[in-house]
């Protein structure tokens, strides 16, 4: 849910419940949300909370988390809101989680970013315990929880599935590896990073005893479906270039946030360019025609990747410009997929 500057929040919203229950109408099996603080980067500082309002407007589609900061929580708090989402949308819950990218974001919360591996994981094996463990105790170095039973209990048995996002650092894959958690991957990585981090994570499961196949991680890229891959072009060029001017102006900001500035005056006084336009296209994106998508996402199917993941609405997308992509994608692009 990404906030350009002149755009309404409350429309963003709105937006976003019709482009899911349309997803919903179309064939998607689940919808994303990201968590996100303090920036125009995204919308999803409350993400469960818009969870629970979509789960009301839907009946079937599932709905998923990519990701929840679980280092900036408290673990029982999060574990009795996803438990009563799963509650609330009959068990349509997945739930992604990591240690997020935005340093302000933790200073923001006042919580150090140092140490946030531990607490990540100490989050996730509470979050397992107290679903699945009457009068669940834990004594970590961050967390202790003493004979904690949790009402209401989830919905899914035993629990909603977890992912873990662990695009950078290798001991969130290890974790994940070593804990039989699926893995999620996210649109911040290259597609050819992504792919041979997939198969590195499914060899390392199979080592391990868990044997999680490469079909099971959700694999998002920024989509986009046009008639013409000209129309797609000139749709997607202004909307990607923001995203990646912001994600880069974001991370030049140590505490704060660039809310209240002007993202034009970020780029005409910034040293370092970002990727170009071209460059995200051809590793970041899946965006063409109808024809063109199919192609790339059947390359990805040779590979193994069988749950893939449409970042739709990016960088301010116009919301009937979503809907028909949306729309090309589901009519045309999924019926020809290998």
């Amino acid at each position: 849910m990404p906030w350009p500057e002149d755009t309404s929040p409350d429309r963003i919203i709105g937006n976003t419940t019709e482009q899911i229950q349309y997803a919903e109408s179309l064939g998607f099996y689940s919808a994303w949300l990201a968590e996100h603080h303090f920036t125009r980067y995204c919308m999803g500082a409350s993400t469960l909370v818009i969870a629970a309002n979509l789960a009301a407007h839907t009946k079937s589609i599932r709905l998923g988390t990519a990701v929840l900061v679980s280092p900036l929580h408290n673990p029982l708090r999060l574990a009795e809101d996803i438990a009563t989402l799963d509650l609330l949308s009959a068990g349509r819950v997945d739930v992604g989680f990591g240690r997020g990218s935005g340093g302000y974001e933790y200073h923001g919360y006042n919580v150090e970013r140092e140490g946030s591996q531990k607490k990540f994981q100490e989050s996730i094996r509470i979050l397992e315990g107290v679903w699945t463990t009457p009068e669940f105790s834990f004594d970590g170095e961050y967390f202790q929880v003493n004979k904690v039973n949790l009402v209401p209990p989830p919905v899914q048995s035993p629990h909603p599935p977890i992912y873990i996002a662990a695009t950078r650092t290798p001991e969130t894959l290890d974790f994940a590896v070593s804990t039989g958690h699926n893995l999620c991957i996210a649109v911040v990585q290259d597609t050819s990073d992504a792919l041979d981090l997939c198969q590195r994570f499914a060899a390392k499961s199979v080592d391990a005893g868990f044997n999680v196949p490469v079909s099971d991680i959700p694999f998002f890229r920024y989509c986009y479906v046009a008639e013409t891959e000209q129309q797609a072009i000139d749709d997607t060029r202004e909307r990607l270039n923001w995203v990646v001017d912001i994600m880069q102006w974001r991370n030049n900001i140590p505490s704060g946030s660039e809310l209240h500035l002007k993202i034009e005056d970020w780029r005409s006084s910034r040293s370092e360019q970002p990727a170009t336009y071209e460059y995200l296209n051809k590793n970041r994106a899946v965006i063409g025609t109808p024809e063109q998508c199919v192609e790339q996402i059947n390359e990805f199917r040779k590979i193994g990747i069988d749950y893939f993941g449409c970042n739709f609405d990016f960088g301010g997308m116009p919301h009937d410009k979503v809907l028909r992509s949306m729309d090309l994608f589901a009519k045309e692009v999924m019926p020809k997929l290998i």
